[in-house]
C-alpha cells in the first residue's frame, strides 16, 4: 500500500502498489553477526556475550583509542544497573499505595481496610523513628500519599473517594499522625481542617517557611481543592524551588513533601493546556538561547524519559538511517528514570562507548557534521534543573506532567525545517502534545502510540483482544502546508491526518517484537549489519513511515521512503554513521 497525504484535504487515502523486497546479502545470516572490511567484503564474528558485544561493534584499536573498559560497559538490558546508587529507595509498602490512589479520577483504586492500616501504620512508624535505611517512609512519599487522600476527598467522584475501610484506618491513626507529623504534611493531609473532622487548626494556619514555601502553599491549597492553576503560576512555583539542592541526601531547599504534593495533584487533577504549556516552556531560558544548527531538516525525537523494559527500542538506530539521506536527528533523555526505568538510549549509548555528557554546542557539531548527522543530548546538560527532580519523581510512583512535557523539548533549532516526534500511550495525551508542538512552532509534528507508548512502530498483527483506547502504530499529526514558516501563532495552515499503520499494507511479514531480555544493542546493530529480520524490519518502518508523515523531501511515496531506509542500512552507511558519532563525540571540545 501507498499512503499519500492530499494537498488539498486533511485526510488519508490510499493505492495499492507492490513493494519488491530486496535479496539479503548472501554473506550474512540470521545467526551471526558480519562486520564490514574496509575493502568492502565482510567477515564473520559469531555472537559474542552480551557483556562484550560493544567489541563486535568497535575494534581493538577503536577501544583502545577511546579508553574505553570492559568493567565500565554495563549491558542495557539490564537497566536497573544504572539507577544511581546515591539515590535512596522508597518503602515498598507506601510505593504501592501510592500506585493505587495517587492516579486519576477514574483510574484510582480505593485501599481495603487491611492494606490502609498497614500504610498508616508504616507512615506512623517511619516518623517515630522506628524505622531504618530503606524501611523507611521517604518525606516525598508522605507528601504524596497524603496529597493523593486529600485530593480524593476534596473532589472525585464517589466511586474513587475513600472506601470505608480507609475512612475506618483513618479514624484510628489519625490522632497518633497529628502528634507526630510535621506541620507541612499535616496540612497537606487537611489543609482546612475539615476532612478529619477534629478541629485540626494546623492546616488552615499552615503558611510555609521563606518566600518561596509560601507561594508553593498558596498553589497547593487550590491544587488539594481539586482546582488548577494558571500558566503565570505554574512557571513561577517551578522556577522559584527548582533546581532541588541537597546535602547528604536532604533537599535543604523547599520541603520534599510539599513538592511531591505538588506534582503529584496537578497530575491527579488532570494536565490542562496552561498547565502543559506552563512545564513544557519553564526552562527554555535556562542555559541561555538555543544553539542554530546549520542543517536543512531536524527532527526532535521525544522518546518516554523511563525508557522500555519489554520491547525492542530502535529510534538510536533510526536516527542514523536517516542520517543518511539528509535527515537530522536530535534524540534527548535520561540514563535511568522512574517509574519504569527501563532501557534508555543514553544506556545504548554508554554501553557502545559513546560520550553522552555533551553540550548542547557539541551536539549541535555532530548534527552538522556530515558524516554523522544526529546527537542525542542528556537532559542532565540541557535542563539541569529538571533533571534534579529524578529522585523525588521515583518517590512519587506516578508520572508527574513533566513525564509529557519533556518530549516535546527544542534544545537546538535548525536554519531550516524542524519537526517533533513524540510517543504516548494513554488515550487523551496525543491532542495536547501536539498542541505543544504546535506552540514550538515546529513545521510538523507526529505522536505515534508505539508499543510500550515509546516511538517504536511495530510489525506484529494487532491482538483481537484489543479493544480500549487506539492500537498500537496508531499516528495523529500535522504539517504545515506551502512554504510559510510554522513560527508565526496566526496564518499558518497545517495539514492534519490520522491513521493506523499497518505494517503487512507494506509488505511487512508479521513478527513478534524481541523483547529487552535480548541486548537492544545486539539487535540493533545485526540489523545494521544487514541482518534481516524484526528488529531490522521495525527500524525501516519507523524510518520510512515517520519521513513520510513528516512530508520530507524525497519520501512523498511510501515506497520509495521505505526503499531509501533499506538502502542505508543495506549499503552499509547506517552502521557507519553510528560508529562515527561514538569516535566523534569524543573529540569534540
Amino acid at each position: 500500500m501507498r499512503a499519500l497525504l492530499s494537498p488539498e484535504s486533511s485526510s488519508l487515502y490510499f493505492t495499492s502498489i507492490n513493494i519488491v523486497s530486496r535479496d539479503p546479502n548472501p554473506c550474512r545470516s540470521r545467526t551471526s553477526l558480519y562486520f564490514l572490511k574496509r575493502d568492502g567484503g565482510c567477515r564473520l564474528i559469531r555472537r559474542k556475550p552480551r557483556s562484550t558485544a560493544v567489541k563486535a561493534v568497535l575494534d581493538s584499536a577503536t577501544i583502545e583509542e577511546l579508553g574505553l573498559k570492559e568493567s565500565d560497559m554495563r549491558n542495557p538490558a539490564i537497566s536497573s544497573t544504572y539507577r544511581r546508587s546515591m539515590l535512596p529507595k522508597p518503602n515498598q509498602t507506601v510505593l504501592e499505595a501510592q500506585a493505587r490512589i495517587c492516579t486519576g479520577p477514574t483510574q484510582t483504586r480505593p485501599l481495603s481496610e487491611e492494606q490502609a492500616f498497614k500504610v498508616l501504620d508504616t507512615i506512623l512508624r517511619s516518623v517515630r523513628g522506628e524505622l531504618k535505611d530503606e524501611e523507611q517512609v521517604s518525606k516525598a512519599q508522605i507528601g504524596a500519599f497524603f496529597a493523593g487522600m486529600t485530593i480524593r476527598a476534596n473532589s472525585f467522584p464517589e466511586e474513587t473517594q475513600w472506601s470505608e475501610g480507609e475512612r475506618r484506618a483513618m479514624n484510628l491513626f489519625w490522632p497518633l499522625l497529628l502528634r507526630a507529623l510535621p506541620p507541612d504534611v499535616i496540612f497537606i493531609a487537611d489543609p482546612e481542617g475539615s476532612i478529619m473532622g477534629l478541629g485540626n487548626s494546623v492546616g488552615p494556619q499552615f503558611i510555609g517557611n521563606g518566600t518561596t514555601e509560601m507561594r508553593l502553599v498558596g498553589a497547593l491549597r487550590e491544587i488539594l481543592a481539586g482546582g488548577h492553576l494558571g500558566y503565570e503560576e505554574v512557571q513561577g512555583v517551578l522556577k522559584d524551588v527548582l533546581p532541588l539542592k541537597f546535602e547528604d541526601g536532604k533537599s535543604t531547599g523547599v520541603s520534599e513533601s510539599l513538592l511531591s504534593a505538588f506534582l503529584i495533584g496537578q497530575r491527579m487533577n488532570r494536565e490542562t493546556d496552561r498547565k502543559l504549556k506552563a512545564y513544557c516552556l519553564a526552562f527554555d531560558d535556562e542555559l541561555g538561547p538555543a544553539p542554530v544548527a546549520d542543517v536543512s531538516s531536524l527532527t526532535h525525537y521525544g522518546e518516554p524519559y523511563d525508557g522500555n523494559t519489554r520491547f525492542f527500542r530502535s529510534t538510536l538506530f533510526v536516527a542514523a538511517v536517516r542520517s543518511c539521506y539528509g535527515e537530522s536527528s536530535l534524540l534527548h533523555g535520561v540514563e535511568w528514570m522512574p517509574p519504569k526505568g527501563g532501557v534508555t538510549e543514553e544506556q545504548m549509548l554508554n554501553f557502545m562507548g559513546a560520550n553522552t555528557n555533551l553540550s548542547l554546542h557539541q551536539a549541535k557539531e555532530l548534527i552538522e557534521d556530515e558524516e554523522v548527522g544526529f546527537a542525542y543530548i542528556s537532559q542532565h546538560e540541557a535542563r539541569p534543573s529538571l533533571y534534579s527532580l529524578i529522585g523525588l519523581r521515583e518517590h512519587i510512583k506516578k508520572r508527574p506532567p513533566l513525564a509529557t512535557t519533556e518530549k516535546v523539548q527544542q534544545f537546538i533549532r535548525a536554519k531550516g525545517k524542524e519537526s517533533i516526534v513524540a510517543g504516548f500511550y494513554h488515550e487523551g495525551y496525543e491532542e495536547p502534545l501536539l498542541m505543544l508542538m504546535k506552540r514550538r512552532g515546529v513545521h510538523s509534528g507526529l505522536v505515534v502510540k508505539g508499543e510500550e507508548g515509546a516511538l517504536s512502530m511495530t510489525t506484529r498483527l494487532r491482538s483481537a483482544s484489543t479493544s480500549k483506547g487506539f492500537p498500537v502504530n496508531y499516528c495523529s499529526g500535522f504539517r504545515s502546508v506551502g512554504t510559510e514558516t510554522a513560527c508565526k501563532e496566526d496564518g499558518v495552515s497545517h495539514q492534519s491526518f490520522r491513521l493506523e499503520v499497518n505494517a503487512m499494507d507494506y509488505d511487512f511479514e508479521p513478527t513478534d517484537t524481541p523483547r529487552t531480555d535480548r541486548s537492544n544493542i545486539e539487535l540493533g546493530l545485526a540489523a545494521l549489519h544487514g541482518q534481516k529480520g524484526p528488529a531490522y524490519d521495525r527500524i525501516v518502518l519507523n524510518a520510512g513511515i515517520v519521513d513520510h508523515l513528516l512530508g520530507c523531501d524525497g519520501a512523498e511515496d511510501v515506497t520509495i521512503a521505505l526503499d531509501r531506509a533499506r538502502e542505508a542500512i543495506d549499503s552499509g552507511k547506517a552502521l557507519k554513521k553510528l560508529l562515527n558519532y561514538i569516535k566523534v563525540s569524543h573529540k569534540l571540545k
